[in-house]
């Protein structure tokens, strides 16, 4: 029981993580119909200047944690931001009227140009920073075994959870919620009734980006270890969790991470760790086989 305890933690934080780039996935395909195949490579990028600010900060003798976490996210918000809005601006701005195939092979070459600009600027080695807090909060003890809630797992609840919640508020209740919402119904409407389309979608790539690079900094918090590589196989899953949720739907795509997280430590923990992955892909073929639209999404209506 508390080793199921245990995982149940481990997995709502790796789900956690990837709710969070699979928003960026399910907006950007809700506005303009496309997957951002580049989106894990921002995700990628995040990580990487949470850890140059780190290192930063340690260079200028800055200790208080919660002032090298304040520096973290907002240097990896600010920056991978940037990112998002080149992306679309170079990447799907100029295809946006070709054909499908075209946006979506710029989105695949931006994705390895963004992969080997990380190799060449940050080098091909590991990259790794000491825990920024150690120890946590003991849920349940017996036998020797300690059922632990982490502070850097408890720092990624947390901060998943006050952005989600300050997330649904804009798109909700602010003017640019309903500016989006209204591309996404009709984007030819929207320009008519005075919306800047093009504003709009910028914003949202920026959008997207940010929650990503604040996955990537959790990732770092978390975990301690990262790569020029890391992007790649959590953009997959994450799309695997924007799909599962309902791609379109922003809750479906947290609820797929943490269903996904869930999966991949309850089968790690319990069947063969080395196959999590392949665990992860069968739930996607098995949900494009049997219910294409996902736990929360709607089937597109064609209008006439």
């Amino acid at each position: 029981m508390g080793y199921a305890l245990q995982q149940l933690i481990n997995g709502l934080t790796l789900g956690a993580m990837y709710g969070l780039i699979a928003i960026g996935y399910t907006m950007v395909y809700g506005i303009i119909g496309m997957i951002n195949f580049a989106h894990g490579e921002i995700y990628m990028i995040g990580a990487f200047l949470s850890v140059l600010t780190y290192v930063l900060c340690a260079a200028l003798g800055i200790g208080p944690t919660p002032l090298v976490l304040l520096a973290m996210l907002f240097v990896s918000v600010a920056f991978t931001a940037l990112y998002g809005w080149a992306v679309e601006r170079l990447a799907y701005r100029p295809l946006r009227g070709a054909p499908r195939l075209a946006p979506l092979i710029s989105a695949i070459g931006m994705s390895i140009f963004l992969q080997n600009y990380v190799q060449l600027t940050q080098g091909a080695r590991i990259k790794s920073v000491p825990p920024l807090w150690q120890g946590g909060v003991t849920l349940w003890s017996a036998d020797d075994f300690h059922v632990t809630f982490g502070w850097a797992q408890l720092t990624v609840i947390v901060v998943t959870l006050v952005v989600m919640t300050g997330f649904a508020w804009m798109i909700t209740r602010t003017s640019f919620g309903r500016q989006q919402r209204a591309c996404e119904q009709d984007p030819k409407m929207a320009a008519l009734l005075g919306i800047d389309v093009d504003r709009t979608i910028s914003l949202t790539f920026i959008l997207g980006a940010a929650l990503a690079a604040v996955a990537g900094m959790m990732a770092v918090l978390q975990y301690g270890v990262i790569d020029f590589t890391i992007g790649f196989i959590a953009g997959i899953k994450a799309f695997t969790a924007a799909v599962l949720g309902g791609i379109g739907s922003i809750p479906g795509a947290m609820l797929g991470g943490l269903l996904i997280g869930l999966v991949e430590a309850f089968w790690s923990a319990y069947l063969w760790p080395e196959y999590k992955d392949v665990a992860t892909f069968s739930i996607l073929v098995l949900v494009l086989l049997f219910r294409p639209t996902g736990l929360l999404g709607k089937p597109d209506v064609e209008k006439v």
